[in-house]
């Protein structure tokens, strides 16, 4: 994570023509089935063919989307962390009220915990198989993230240093993104139902409790 702010990344266009659908479907399969293998077996266990036998095309095909299996690496976790900002930001424009915005945020990362903790699992383990240009870009693209909530959080407790806001924030995330793969790494699978509003009931009391008292 190298500054606080990035420069938004374009939005890409949806393809308009059938071939180009058809591709980026084809891409879309790789990139879940990525996220699938890489959680299950670790990214160095995962070989190119494994990846296209599991998203339906041949191992060469696979060539024709990535340049290779690093970058399809990179371009889950990009993709993800842009994800994550981007909806983030949209949370807090379209929320005036910053009680309600915050509230919005935890169930906004309560439901990418509970949607995708495949991409979780590899983001913790296997980020460091990353290029050190896309961990950049991935820690850049985070710290932004992080801070769409600090100021959020700034704006509900005025008095509380910016240092502690981003530990809130961090402790908030580790919360809420290691229940769902906790529970599953013990073979039972959580009810999004069940878990949903518990998640959102715990993260929001961590963020609210009152700070500790100077000694």
């Amino acid at each position: 994570m190298f500054s606080n702010t990035v420069e938004p990344v374009p939005a890409t266009q949806p393809p308009t023509t059938q071939r180009g659908r058809a591709k980026e479907n084809r891409r879309q399969a790789l990139l879940s089935a990525a996220a699938t293998l890489f959680a299950l077996n670790g990214f160095n266990r995962v070989s190119l063919e494994d990846l296209g036998a599991a998203a339906g095309v041949s191992g060469p095909a696979v060539y024709r989307h990535f340049s290779g299996k690093q970058a399809v690496l990179a371009d889950l976790l990009v993709t993800v962390s842009q994800e994550l900002l981007d909806g983030g930001r949209q949370v807090v424009a379209g929320t005036a009220d910053p009680l309600a915005a915050l509230r919005r945020l935890v169930e906004f990362q309560v439901d990418f915990a509970l949607g995708k903790p495949d991409v979780i699992r590899v983001q913790d383990r296997d980020f460091s198989n990353l290029s050190e240009q896309d961990q950049s870009a991935v820690r850049t693209l985070q710290r932004s993230y992080v801070e769409v909530w600090v100021e959020v959080l700034a704006r509900v407790h005025p008095g509380i240093d910016a240092a502690e806001l981003r530990m809130r924030a961090h402790a908030t995330f580790g919360l809420i993104n290691s229940t769902p793969h906790s529970v599953r790494s013990h073979g039972r699978r959580i009810a999004a139902g069940a878990a949903r509003p518990l998640l959102e009931r715990m993260a929001l009391a961590a963020l609210m409790v009152d700070s500790a008292p100077t000694p």
